[in-house]
């Protein structure tokens, strides 16, 4: 089994890899004007290109129904391993996710970055914010997953998959490293390293709660991420084809 998952992850990377060549090559050739954004938002353009890959295959073998017997040994795995002194903690990280605390708090740094005049970035927060909720609503009411029920568990809406706390947090937390990577350029390595602890701390919860399967939490923390990203990348195309529409003066 680590074998095959060696493999699976070995393809997905030669094809991420594969499809950022193919891009950078008709760049060359037929969009020369791409080739500096290109080569700029190189770690950013990879990562998308994975995360989506992955994404898609987590959720073909979750369709498929070929995930169940590594989803429920893994989630046993981490109800064993796990004290349950902590399971309060994880309570409190898992509302951290939960749509009445991030939504005003989505809403409260898209205000503070339009007050200091950042427009593109408040922006980025809200519409990754507002894209991962849409997304993890219509995903639920398209795909009927059952929740674990390996133990007594709380009750959450909507279907197992994605796990929509993971998703949303993911897509604000990169929103908001990525915005924070901006404003001071010294702090994007540790935004970033938060945004990603923040989405594992969160993922991690669902398991320990036994509420979602892991490859729930994993699909969401995939799409999560790439969708900042992705609308990071097309607010600056945007911003760029308005900079070489405007006329220059003599």
């Amino acid at each position: 089994m680590l074998a095959e998952l060696i493999g699976e992850i070995t393809v997905l990377a030669l094809i991420a890899a594969s499809a950022y060549a193919l891009l950078a090559l008709y760049a060359r050739r037929w969009q020369p004007h791409w080739s500096a954004a290109l080569a700029k938002r190189r770690l950013a353009i990879l990562s998308m290109l994975v995360l989506a890959l992955l994404a898609a295959k987590v959720s073909e073998d979750v369709l498929a129904g070929e995930s169940g017997p590594i989803d429920q040994a893994i989630l046993l795995f981490v109800r064993a391993q796990v004290p349950r002194a902590l399971t309060g903690f994880f309570q409190a990280v898992t509302n951290s996710g939960a749509s009445a605390f991030l939504l005003p708090l989505a809403t409260a740094v898209a205000a503070g970055l339009l007050w200091r005049r950042r427009r593109e970035e408040a922006l980025l927060v809200a519409l990754s914010t507002g894209a991962a909720s849409l997304v993890v609503f219509l995903v639920k009411l398209g795909v009927g997953r059952a929740r674990p029920a390996l133990w007594t568990t709380d009750w959450y809406w909507g279907s197992s998959f994605p796990s929509g706390h993971t998703l949303v947090v993911a897509a604000f937390a990169t929103a908001t490293a990525l915005c924070i990577g901006r404003l001071w350029p010294g702090l994007r390595r540790p935004a970033m390293l938060l945004a990603i602890a923040w989405t594992l701390l969160v993922g991690l919860s669902r398991l320990v709660l036994g509420v979602h399967w892991p490859t729930d939490v994993l699909a969401a923390a995939c799409i999560g991420a790439f969708l900042p990203l992705a609308i990071d990348l097309a607010l600056a195309g945007s911003r760029n084809k308005k900079r070489r529409s405007v006329p220059r003066t003599p």
